[in-house]
This record gives structure tokens, sequence and C-alpha cells, in this order.
């Protein structure tokens, strides 16, 4: 019987439950319109949705899934040199990319507030709740095991930004692992999107 059915499972029940529900979450988020705003549905989906599984099931201080300011004079310094180095880039790819100019220009109407909305909820699903519940498991191997949903994630987006997300979810990962917070890659990301649909849309 032994042989049959294995050694005996072991297994994290916190790292299966946010493995499992973050799966469905993002499954959700593709198939079904919960409002009539996509940015609502993903703050509800992957902001407030995980915040009160930590709450009322895990029964845990949501600071331990970064959700604080953790080391915020570390998260300024990289939020500068992230904004610093990465305009110029940004930049080159939405005006100079056909498909990201298509992609983007589109979604100009009720910035930033849109992107807030979306991203916030987007960074604490990514750089809290999945990265923080993998690294007590996993350690720094959670920097790469987080990014891989992240990059499947933007499947459908522009191919050149689709292919750049296994790295720069590693990199956003980073820096929530060395902030302890969410919150620094999400200024960053934030940044990102908004600037890149102004450059899109002409705009700047």
């Amino acid at each position: 019987m032994k042989y049959l059915l294995g050694e005996k499972l072991k297994m994290d029940w916190k790292v299966a439950a946010v493995t499992i529900f973050s799966t469905l979450l993002l499954i959700a988020d593709h198939y079904y319109t919960f409002t009539s705003y996509k940015y609502w549905d993903r703050f509800i989906l992957y902001f407030v949705l995980p915040l009160f599984v930590i709450l009322f099931f895990f029964r845990q201080n949501p600071k331990e899934y970064g959700f604080s300011f953790g080391d915020w004079k570390l998260g300024l310094i990289y939020t500068a040199l992230a904004i610093f180095f990465i305009t110029p880039i940004l930049y080159f790819m939405a005006s100079g990319n056909a498909d990201m100019k298509t992609y983007y220009k589109g979604l100009l109407p009720g910035l930033p507030w849109t992107t807030f909305l979306d991203l916030i909820g987007w960074e604490f699903f990514f750089r809290g709740w999945i990265l923080f519940a993998y690294t007590r498991k996993f350690g720094h191997d959670a920097l790469w095991l987080h990014a891989v949903p992240f990059a499947l994630a933007h499947i459908g987006k522009p191919e050149v930004e689709t292919l750049s997300t296994i790295f720069g979810g590693f990199a956003f990962g980073w820096v929530a692992y060395s902030t302890k917070s969410f919150v620094w890659s999400f200024l960053i990301h934030w940044f990102i999107s908004t600037f890149v649909i102004l450059v899109a849309a002409g705009v700047l």
C-alpha cells in the first residue's frame, strides 16, 4: 500500500490555499465581469478578497504579507532609481512599438485613478499575498516562483511587454522582498502603466 500511495504528503496548507485561490481569482478575472469597470473588478479580486482571507481565514496580520510601508527609506530610493532609469526605455517602447500604442492609447480616460485601482490590487496580489506566502516556504526561490503567474497573466498584452514580465516580476518582487512592503513596487508599476498610456496616447 505504501508503494502504491507513495510517501505521506506534507503540505503547508496556507501555501496551498494561496496557490489555489490566486489561480481561481486569475481565472475569474479572465472569464467574468463583476462591475462596469475592469479596474474595480481587479481591486475587488486582487486586493479586497486576499485581504479578507488573510484577516478572517488565516488570522494573520496583513503586515506579514507586505501590507505596510516597510523600510520606507529604501523603498523611496528604489522607486526613484527605477523611475529614473526606466523612463527612457518606456518612452522608446510606447512611442516606437505599434502594438503598444494600439493597446494602450485607448486607456487614457480616467487616469491616474484607473491605473491606481487596477495596480494597487495587482501588486498586493503578486507582491504581497503570493510573494510573502511563498517566501516563508521557499525562501529566495519565491522571487522566481511568484513571477511565473505574473508573466502568464500578461498573455494577451503586447508581446514585447509580456516577454519582459518574468524578469520584471522578479525585479518587482525583489523590491517588495527587500523593503518588506508591496507599496514601493506598486508605486513603480503605477508610474510605468500611467506613463506608457500617456505616451501611447500622444500626450507625452
